[in-house]
């Protein structure tokens, strides 16, 4: 698309002033070009014009006649105004209610097309149509709103169908013309795929009242080839920064591998082979003489932190420094102490930054004295420097984005990059979110490791739960029981962590209960997650601050309230906190009321299945994209078209296509337009073609 629209704002166009401006902004259009990908969510057939007397009672129907009269009726704070409409068989009655301004838009004599849902009026036995959409007949017939397949759009409230519409014709006509299609001809050929105008008034203002069907189940040739172009933009992007960094020049990790064999032998287990195939890649990526760029993968408890760690012992050995970056201080801090209790016995020791670190660990960071450094977002803030970065390690990867993964990789001279996430991403979303990496799998868990048993509870049967708590801590185990809300007064009708921690403690007045959530500070959260750790708090009460990150092998029972509040995925991540040591361990889900639709669904996989990959597919299924991440992905450009579920099969296709054309021209110096359009695409989220 011409880059003139994106930079052309919504308000050079006719009928958008200030106020409409910021009316589109809410639906997420700013310039020219947004409302050209703004589509409609659906299409109504208003192209048949029949006769008055041939019309009928609760259809969908258009007319074509003359206003025989115009009149408003009623007091002013409930007027009605109403025209009588004749075609020469019959009359019918269009009412606007509350709406007396609409009478001079309307004079007798003036031929006008009318559609709506048709009724009967009980008083007179007439036929009328309430608040109908209209079109005034001219000599040129030019209509928008009637006597077509009409373009229905998601609206935000200020701003009417008939006025949107209105406008969207105008940008079509005024600016189509500017549109410029930069996708190569031989991809259009393959894929066989409409030119980029067609495709965009065909989406917008159908022509072909054959399409309707195909328009409203999304699967038109024409959309399909908006929702190629921007699937293809995306992954170009991808194939850009993926050729760039393999032509870096990285470091070339070649040493014994003396500290990861001496961990390997200290370890009290066996590595599983899908740790030792995954540390494979690892090395093989990292003897490489360029950066590499890897995504790890694993469900919760498969290992990845002795993976990540003999990648990290494999730079230290060939002197250079790590840095291990995870999004919360609760999950910075567990990979501190897993980390230092692995390497004790090599005398080593990992340093932890959080926010506003010591100046004395900053400049034993600086001065290379530091080998292995674990951390927050506080180690891509300035003021954090590295002698020799070598490996930068990034956990729980979606939290993060392309840019902060960047920051990182900057504070070295184009160190490693592995990431890692326990959020188990379907394979068709993972190129997608992570084309620019290389992509490994742990599909293994330990050995021994006992599935958490789940079960689904109404608030009823507390009592029970109660039972099964007081029988699993006289064991000498312990308990987490996870709220959705901090406060009472965090959302209305939710038990919050804070009330449920006053009752548990009076129902287990032997017990120690304990307090953990977001709003604590640091010093806070480290007192009750040390007291935990050491057996000292037999109950933790928590909102899902400890979804990641938290690992006591003595705890036994998670028991979530109010479980049909929370997501499949994040679910999955809750249990995971348990089933850590040899002790059956058990997920308890308090759903209140009726477990009905979307809710129950998730709650009866949770039950069936203990696979995070299935899970991450079934929360795919059920919620979408969007809503599964929860956090839209930083760094990377919003998709307003395409859907990476439904349009998965195109999503290859655009993909293979993608880093096809990159691999022949990887500045794209032969497609200046596609260089253009992709920069627009992914303007703010990555300099795709600068150096250095």
């Amino acid at each position: 698309m011409d880059k003139d629209l994106s930079a052309l704002e919504i308000q050079e166009v006719t009928g958008v002033g200030p106020r409409r401006a910021k009316l589109f902004a809410n639906v997420g259009i700013r310039t020219i070009k947004d409302s050209l990908s703004y589509l409609p969510s659906r299409y109504e057939d208003r192209s048949c014009i029949r006769k008055i007397c041939d019309i009928g009672a609760g259809r969908l129907e258009t007319v074509r006649g003359k206003i025989t009269s115009s009149v408003i009726k009623g007091p002013k704070r409930f007027s009605l105004f109403e025209i009588a409409v004749n075609d020469g068989t019959g009359i019918v009655r269009g009412k606007w209610f509350n709406q007396p301004f609409m009478k001079k838009n309307f004079k007798v004599g003036q031929e006008v097309v009318l559609s709506g849902f048709v009724k009967v009026n009980p008083h007179f036995r007439g036929l009328e149509i309430d608040n109908p959409e209209y079109e005034f007949v001219s000599e040129d017939d030019s209509f928008i709103h009637t006597n077509r397949v009409v373009p229905v759009y998601g609206l935000t409230d200020g701003i009417s169908q008939k006025q949107f519409r209105k406008i969207m014709f105008g940008i079509l006509t005024d600016y189509l013309d500017d549109v410029e299609d930069p996708l190569p001809e031989e991809i259009m050929k393959r894929q066989n795929l409409p030119p980029l105008r067609d495709s965009i008034r065909a989406v917008h203002f159908p022509q072909d009242n054959a399409l309707l069907d195909a328009l409203n189940m999304g699967t038109s040739v024409y959309q399909r080839r908006l929702v190629f172009d921007e699937l293809f933009l995306f992954e170009l992007g991808m194939a850009v920064m993926r050729k760039k960094s393999g032509r870096k020049k990285g470091i070339a990790f070649k040493c014994g591998g003396i500290m990861r064999k001496e961990l390997f032998h200290k370890i009290p287990f066996e590595l599983t082979g899908a740790q030792k195939r995954v540390i494979s890649d690892i090395l093989r990526d990292m003897e490489r003489p360029h950066p590499m760029h890897r995504l790890l993968q694993g469900d919760v408890g498969c290992g990845k932190t002795v993976v990540a760690l003999a990648a990290m012992l494999t730079a230290v050995e060939c002197g250079y420094q790590t840095a291990l970056m995870a999004p919360t201080e609760i999950l910075a801090e567990q990979h501190y102490l897993s980390i230092n209790g692995l390497i004790r016995n090599l005398g080593l020791t990992a340093e932890l930054i959080k926010g506003g670190p010591k100046n004395s660990c900053l400049e034993r960071v600086a001065s290379g004295q530091i080998k292995i450094v674990v951390g927050t977002h506080a180690l891509i803030q300035e003021g954090v420097s590295f002698r020799n970065l070598g490996l930068a390690v990034i956990d729980e990867q979606h939290k993060f984005g392309v840019m902060q993964r960047a920051h990182l990789r900057k504070k070295g001279i184009d160190p490693d990059v592995l990431v890692m996430t326990a959020t188990p991403i379907p394979r068709s979303l993972a190129l997608t979110l992570y084309g620019d990496l290389d992509y490994s799998v742990i599909d293994e868990l330990p050995p021994g490791r006992k599935a958490v048993i789940t079960r689904i509870f109404k608030p009823s049967r507390k009592e029970q739960i109660y039972t099964l708590l007081a029988d699993e801590i006289r064991r000498g185990r312990q308990v987490y029981v996870v709220y959705p809300v901090i406060e009472e007064s965090d959302r209305a009708g939710l038990k919050s962590a804070v009330e449920g921690r006053e009752a548990f403690q009076k129902i287990f007045p032997e017990f120690s209960v304990g307090l953990l959530h977001g709003r604590m500070n640091s010093a806070e959260k480290e007192s009750v997650i040390g007291s935990f750790r050491k057996g000292r708090i037999d109950i933790l009460v928590t909102t899902t601050v400890i979804e990641v990150g938290v690992d006591v092998p003595n705890a036994t029972i998670m028991l979530i309230v109010h479980a049909e509040r929370f997501g499949l995925s994040q679910l999955h991540q809750l249990r995971g906190r348990v089933g850590r040591g040899a002790e059956r361990s058990y997920c308890l889900l308090i759903a209140d009321g009726h477990r009905a639709g979307e809710a129950g669904l998730r709650l009866e996989k949770m039950v069936q299945c203990s696979d995070g990959f299935r899970i991450a597919e079934e929360d795919l299924a059920i919620r979408g994209p969007g809503e599964f991440f929860g956090t839209r992905q930083a760094g990377m450009p919003d998709l307003k078209v395409a859907d990476i579920i439904k349009n998965a099969v195109l999503l290859e296709s655009a993909r293979k296509e993608a880093f096809q054309l990159i691999d022949v021209s990887p500045e794209l110096e032969e497609f200046p337009l596609l260089r253009q359009s992709l920069e627009v695409f992914w303007k703010g989220k990555a300099d795709l073609f600068k150096t250095g």
